[in-house]
Order: structure tokens, then sequence, then C-alpha cells
């Protein structure tokens, strides 16, 4: 297969992404979903489906208007855009929730789940529900769903496998301070820079490394720029799916039980795409041309795990002592 032959999965994006209106919505039944994403992800497929069902089982009482790939701002600014009433809902990471609630934040820090099935079991955790009440009562906006993003890996044009390899690499990290554990803690340079930017700044030696899941990276096209992709797995990544206070308010308790619905559907949906995609990418990513290095994680892990309760962490002791006995 030859680079920029993208397998089906993503297959659908540019079509939907070449209909869309770019023009905010102003009548009072239309909302604004807001996000980071590219157009052919899975994350705005199943908000554009999200979007077409809630219209449907609301028999066109509302509306939604989905804008990706940070065409009204990258993530910090759709964040504060819930506030604004510029946005009325959004895709996040919880590292970026973290910033105005800093218990939530605990599910994006790094090793902080064993595998798939403990971030499953904190997804329908009584401790997620509390977080989640904790974020709304400091902020006044509602996290309705989670969906998986992926583990995620280091890319870069340098060879990686022992955490020795890392020192001094400058790696790309989101604008969040938590990103930063990771490479702290193996002797990295963590750079932040904004999503919609990252490309470029691989190609022009900015930096030398980013870190994201692998469907990411494939439609993001980063492997076009970075010889080596290496399966640290070092976050398990999610995306918070949340609805700002106004919006919530200007919804009856019917309308808005059938949004939280089709966005819970839209999150399952999409996390069983991702769970695929990674399956399937590692040999495609060899396919393409890189050098994908399988590590040993254990020895990352322990270079981070004991950063989890230091001076970055953002929650209190007995909170990561519940999601550990997940």
């Amino acid at each position: 297969m030859s680079r920029g032959t993208m397998p089906a999965l993503w297959a659908c994006g540019a079509a939907v992404a070449a209909g869309l209106s770019f023009a905010a919505p102003a009548a009072a039944d239309e909302f604004v979903f807001a996000h980071v994403y590219e157009a052919e992800s899975p994350y705005h497929q199943w908000a554009l489906w999200a979007a077409e069902q809630f219209a449907e089982r609301t028999e066109g009482r509302h509306s939604i208007e989905v804008f990706p790939a940070s065409s009204l701002g990258n993530e910090v600014d759709i964040n504060e855009g819930l506030a604004l009433g510029t946005v009325d809902m959004i895709y996040t990471g919880a590292l970026f929730a973290g910033r105005a609630y800093g218990p939530i934040a605990i599910s994006g820090a790094p090793y902080m789940f064993r595998d798939f099935e403990h971030w499953q079991a904190y997804t329908a955790s009584d401790l997620f529900a509390e977080l989640s009440d904790g974020y709304n009562a400091e902020t006044g906006h509602h996290v309705v769903a989670m969906t998986y993003y992926g583990e995620r890996h280091v890319t870069s044009n340098r060879e990686i496998h022992v955490p020795a390899d890392m020192d001094g690499l400058k790696i790309r990290v989101p604008n969040a301070p938590l990103y930063q554990m990771f490479p702290l803690a193996v002797g990295a340079n963590p750079t932040p820079i904004a999503f919609a930017e990252v490309y470029l700044a691989l190609q022009q030696g900015v930096v030398d490394a980013q870190e994201n899941p692998l469907p990411t990276i494939q439609f993001k096209r980063f492997y076009e720029v970075q010889d080596y992709i290496v399966l640290t797995g070092h976050i398990t990544d999610a995306l918070l799916t949340i609805l700002g206070e106004g919006t919530w308010d200007r919804l009856d308790d019917g309308d808005r039980q059938i949004l939280i619905d089709v966005l819970r559907e839209a999150a399952q949906g999409a996390t069983d795409e991702i769970r695929q995609a990674e399956a399937d990418l590692v040999q495609w990513f060899r396919d393409e041309g890189n050098t994908v290095i399988e590590v040993d994680r254990s020895l990352f892990r322990e270079a981070v795990v004991p950063h989890h309760n230091g001076d970055q962490a953002t929650w209190p002791q007995d909170v990561y002592d519940r999601l550990q006995a997940l």
C-alpha cells in the first residue's frame, strides 16, 4: 500500500467535510459541537451521526452543526468556549478538563491504567461519576460520555528501545501540563504545540518527536515525517464529551436525555472503531515503510509511576488509590 492510501475506516470523511458550512449557527434550536480532530476521524464521523440522530429523535426541534479540525479554535479555546457560550458541546481530553477541575485529569496521566479493561472499569465506576460531578460543580458544565482515544505511543526520527534513548529528545506534547509527566520522567524535553500545527513542526524539525495513538498518527499523517513508531502505550487516553451549562439549561428534560443518549451511543461506536484500528495499524505502518518498535513497557512504567503523586499530581491520594483498586 502506498503512502497516502488509507484503509476504508476513514474513507468517507473527506466527502462529509466538503459539505460542512463553517458559519456559526444563530437559530435558538441549533447547537455547535466543536473539536480538534480531522473530518476523516471516527470521532468526527460519530459526532455527525449523533447530530443526525438528535435531529431525527427530536423530530426536527433541534439540530447540531459539527466543526472539526480546530476550525473553531484549539483545545484550550473550545474549552473556554463552553463558558463563553460560543460552543455548546465539545470533545476534550481529561487533562484539558483538569485545568478547571484537577482531580478529573487523573485518567489522562501516564501509566495510570494497567490496560484497556482497567480503563473500562473506570468509565463505569462510581469514581468517574463523582469526578464528573466535581467538574460540574466547579464549572457548571456536564460530562456526558467518554470515548476511547487509544493508547498513546511515541513517534520519532530517533530509534528508541529503553527510557535512556529518550534523553534530551525534543518531543511535542499537547498544551496541558500533565502531558509533560512522561517525557520529563524519561529525560526528554516536552514542547507544547497546538494539535493543528504538529505536522509542520515535525516536518521542519522544530521538534524531533511526538506522541499520539496509532489512529491519530495515521489520520494526521505523522508517519510521513517520522521514521520510528515506538509502542510505549504510555497513556490510555480518552475524550470527554462535555455539554456547556447554557446548553444543558436550554433543553427540556426529555430532549436533554435524547441528546445524552445519542452522544453516549456515538462514544461507544467510536470506541469500537478505534479499538479495531489499533489492532490493524501496526502492520499497516510497517507496510508504509515505518519501523515499528515494540518496547518493554515495564521499563518506561517504572520511570513514571514514582511521579504519580508528586508535584504534578492534581488529584488527592484517595482518588489515586480508588482508581488503582478498580
